[in-house]
């Protein structure tokens, strides 16, 4: 039993941390940079495939191939698929990591089979984040996530909500002419959320999904100071990109810069996100902010300033005494596991410190922060850059012969595939495949096989859930 308990409360598990190091030694030499969280703090991000790609939505961009929406919705084979990739990327990629149960409209599968497919990545060691579109009702979130007996499922849900004007047929609002119009339901989607907390006391995790194209691009700022205080944890931005179906691609989505899309995040937030401090994968790809909304009138606090030297040591004591840590787990099992860590490392104890009077500081003093407004709530700024299907196709083609390719355009596409930080299992050839490639070179062929395997005549699809009333 004794030996059980130390186990227990290591801060670091020993198989993710053999598992954490190989990722960070196949890392391309250019993005092992001391900023790193592959292969130091996580595995990456990881997303199911072709296991519903149906959507009762049309979005302009979609990244889904023309078959996706002949595949009928079918929750066996769902659950049966999601169980088969978890395993693998469990195998490969240790416990306690960030899955995404994604494919079309994750609602479109009746509540049972929903609630299966995440039992089961909870059972494989993932924490999983169901994707949607968040058209859907109290009355399917609830049958989600209480049982028959009335018994709630889960202690917490994380969803992520994808709300933009580019989407087209939302009830209620056919056809959004503007950002704005979509707030009511970005605050209903975050509502029906609080509700079931108060309802049931299952918590949940909210995130903010947002396709940014040169239409909505100058709306950013406004969606960000507008949404930040309904109780999302995250917001996240995806430029469009040319993958999956081309009929629905619309204008010059190249004209967007990485840089102009961060800098209209960061004026909604109202001061610098510095994406700095921690990276994920290839720079090109992904930009995250880690901070907090302070006082009465919610201003964002960074964590950690990367222009501040005693902040990057804190982050490098973060990375060397908690390593691939699990932070969710019950209090006096994360307790056990604090203490032992900074009792290895008690310096790392005396800069968290000095790093929270900073924090303190730049928040406008205790008052500020702790004063009688709300208490200090934390909010990720994440940016994610993918990659057009054109450019991806010739790279993955040859990264898949063993070659290295003398184009240096291509080159580069492959360090950014090698370097992904958001991967897909494929349990029949036991491999990982980067998101950029799923969507741009895999999906089409998967979903033609899957129409096949899946047609819609002879079965209808799951019905959506009856919407609120707008």
């Amino acid at each position: 039993m004794l030996r059980r308990l130390e186990r227990l409360t290591r801060p670091k598990d020993p198989e993710l941390e053999t598992l954490l190091r190989a990722r960070f030694d196949a890392l391309p030499s250019g993005v092992k940079v001391p900023a790193q969280a592959l292969g130091r703090r996580t595995m990456g991000c990881e997303g199911t495939h072709g296991v519903f790609p149906r959507c009762d939505l049309a979005c302009t961009p979609c990244y889904h191939s023309r078959d996706a929406n002949r595949v009928r919705v079918d929750g066996p084979h769902t659950v049966a698929a999601v169980d088969a990739q978890m395993a693998l990327l469990r195998r490969l990629r240790g416990p306690g990591q960030n899955a995404q149960l994604i494919g079309g409209e994750v609602t479109l599968l009746p509540p049972e089979d929903h609630a299966a497919a995440l039992l089961v990545m909870r059972r494989h060691g993932r924490k999983p984040m169901s994707m949607s579109h968040g058209d859907f009702s109290y009355e399917y979130l609830r049958s989600l996530a209480v049982g028959p007996d009335g018994a709630p499922r889960f202690r917490w849900l994380s969803f992520a909500g994808h709300f933009d004007s580019m989407m087209l047929g939302r009830r209620g609002l056919r056809r959004p002419a503007s950002e704005a119009e979509l707030n009511p339901y970005r605050e209903r989607f975050c509502e029906m959320f609080a509700r079931l907390e108060r309802e049931t006391g299952v918590r949940s995790y909210l995130a903010h999904n947002m396709t940014v194209t040169p239409a909505n691009v100058g709306e950013v700022a406004s969606v960000v100071r507008d949404c930040r205080d309904m109780g999302f944890r995250m917001f996240s931005f995806q430029p469009a990109a040319f993958i999956g179906n081309s009929a629905r691609w619309r204008g010059s989505y190249r004209s967007l810069t990485p840089d102009s899309v961060w800098e209209e995040i960061s004026r909604g937030a109202g001061t610098r996100l510095p994406h700095g401090v921690f990276q994920f994968g290839d720079s090109r790809c992904n930009r995250t902010a880690y901070g907090a909304l302070v006082g009465r009138d919610s201003r964002w606090v960074p964590f950690l300033d990367d222009r501040v030297e005693a902040d990057l040591r804190v982050r490098e004591d973060f990375f060397s005494t908690f390593g691939g840590m699990d932070f969710d787990v019950p209090p006096l099992l994360l307790g056990s596991r604090l203490a032992r860590a900074f009792a290895a490392r008690p310096g790392a104890l005396l800069r968290a410190g000095s790093w929270a009077g900073r924090f303190v500081r730049r928040a406008g003093g205790a008052r500020a922060a702790f004063g009688s407004g709300p208490p200090p709530r934390a909010l990720t700024f994440v940016m994610h850059n993918f990659m057009d299907a054109e450019e991806v196709r010739p790279a993955w083609e040859l990264l898949q012969r063993g070659e290295v390719a003398a184009d240096p355009a291509v080159r580069a596409v492959q360090e950014r595939l090698e370097a992904c930080s958001y991967a897909m299992a494929h349990p029949d050839s036991g491999t990982l495949v980067p998101a950029c490639a799923q969507h741009g070179v895999l999906d089409p062929e998967e979903n033609r096989e899957l129409a096949r395997l899946l047609p819609m005549a002879g079965r209808a699809a799951a019905p959506a859930a009856a919407p609120p009333a707008p």
